[in-house]
């Protein structure tokens, strides 16, 4: 990922949390709340707790198998899954664009050295990483989101794109667009995810 790139992406983000798009992140990671990392604005409870890793593809999904955000499978959910690549060789491997979005956010001053995302076109299983700059999303088709009403699935090709945008509807974007929609949905699949895990629980709670 090239410098401009970098830079302009961190601008993006830094308007999105200013604008209130991840208000619920920002809430999170204010300084009255946690101290910070020495050498950036990064709260200590939110730094990426993998060790290391300059080379997080070598069998990245035994290394990472669930996502530190929600606690999600990523092996279940290969398809969806990003993995975002820090400039000090941290990994936060994600099960979503939602969940790379948190990441993203709360990270601001860690400059991502890499981001990949699942090529939901390929046949293999699991899905492989291709990087989100090499990327084509579909975003609002009738593909079924994860954590998001709202899916943004990633192609290694703009004609698999297109192909799957001729079935299943939506618009196509790349990667920066893609982020954009999970910032603005933000509030309302968080909403939708607590409402999810309560009945969850009160389901459970009912079994016992």
């Amino acid at each position: 990922m090239n410098d401009s790139m970098q830079t302009e992406r961190r601008q993006v983000l830094r308007v999105l949390a200013v604008t209130g798009a991840t208000v619920g992140v920002a809430a999170l990671s204010s300084p009255a709340l946690a101290a910070k990392c020495e050498h950036d604005g990064t709260p200590l409870q939110f730094i990426p707790k993998t060790a290391p890793d300059a080379t997080p593809l070598e069998n990245e999904l035994t290394k990472y198998p669930k996502c530190p955000y929600c606690g999600m499978d990523r092996k279940q959910y290969h398809h969806s899954r990003h993995l975002v690549h820090y400039q000090d060789d941290l990994i936060d491997p994600t099960c979503s664009i939602h969940c790379a979005a948190l990441s993203l956010a709360i990270n601001l001053d860690r400059g991502p050295k890499a981001i990949y995302t699942a090529d939901f076109g390929a046949k293999a299983e699991p899905k492989p990483l291709i990087n989100v700059d090499d990327a084509t999303y579909l975003i609002g088709s009738k593909l079924p989101g994860v954590m998001t009403k709202q899916s943004k699935v990633a192609f290694a090709t703009q004609a698999a794109a297109e192909a799957a945008k001729a079935e299943q509807g939506g618009e196509l974007g790349d990667f920066d667009a893609a982020l954009a929609a999970a910032y603005q949905s933000m509030a309302s699949d968080t909403a939708m995810i607590r409402k999810k895990r309560a009945e969850k629980k009160a389901h459970a709670g009912h079994g016992q």
